[in-house]
């Protein structure tokens, strides 16, 4: 039915991976200089592409850009929180907080993606922050203001809800990104600071719920880290 009615298209089944494996796969199988990428439970704007394309013309210095979007929770449109309003330029520190892109948003030049590498398929959850952070450590990126995308929530098989503690794969991410040795000394430091207070918050959460364990790691942890935070 898919090539029936888009026959341009080419479409590429594997047995279900997770997330990053699909969106890798199809990284791999494309050809075109620049990728983009769509989640089942977003939807493009008409002109998505098309205005993207046009701002990357007007700035040529760019190699990544992403938008603005509208939510629509349980088929209504809400306001955007203040949190998860969208930035440009050089957005590193916003990105450490919590995912400051959108993958359904995002439009990237190939040779970034051969510079920094592919989605991370060890993380069964925020392997998006993952990338944002080895991206934004190295490149500028360009916002378009105006929203291109409806980003639609509210339903019970989204993957933000699969996972408990969704911190814990931020925390590993961070860990990644410090330990590889590529980060400026001030996104360095950043990163650190986040990594120990992201980590306290969760040691937090696994001790009120008796995993001491899981609880000992952290400890250990935040510890290995302390000595370079400020």
């Amino acid at each position: 039915m898919l090539q029936q009615k888009f026959p341009q298209v080419n479409y590429y089944l594997q047995e279900n991976l997770g997330v990053s494996a699909a969106r890798n796969l199809g990284i791999q199988r494309s050809t075109g200089d620049w990728l983009a990428f769509l989640d089942s439970d977003d939807e493009w704007l008409p002109e998505k592409l098309a205005k993207q394309m046009a701002a990357l013309a007007d700035h040529p210095e760019h190699q990544v850009c992403h938008t603005e979007e509208n939510w629509i929770r349980n088929g209504t449109r809400v306001n955007v929180p203040q949190k998860y309003l969208k930035s440009g330029g050089w957005i590193f520190d916003q990105c450490l907080t919590l995912c400051a892109m959108s993958p359904s948003t995002v439009l990237i030049h190939r040779s970034v993606l051969t510079e920094i590498g592919l989605f991370d398929t060890r993380l069964p959850a925020c392997e998006d922050y993952d990338l944002w952070l080895r991206i934004t450590a190295d490149y500028p990126v360009l916002l378009l203001e105006q929203p291109q995308i409806n980003k639609h929530g509210g339903h019970q098989d989204q993957l933000s809800g699969a996972y408990w503690g969704m911190d814990r794969f931020r925390i590993s991410a961070l860990q990644k990104i410090i330990d590889a040795g590529h980060l400026s000394d001030k996104n360095r430091q950043a990163a650190v600071n986040m990594l120990i207070k992201k980590a306290n918050i969760y040691l937090n959460g696994v001790t009120k719920r008796g995993k001491t364990d899981e609880a000992s790691y952290y400890q250990q942890l935040i510890k290995c880290y302390e000595a370079d935070a400020i």
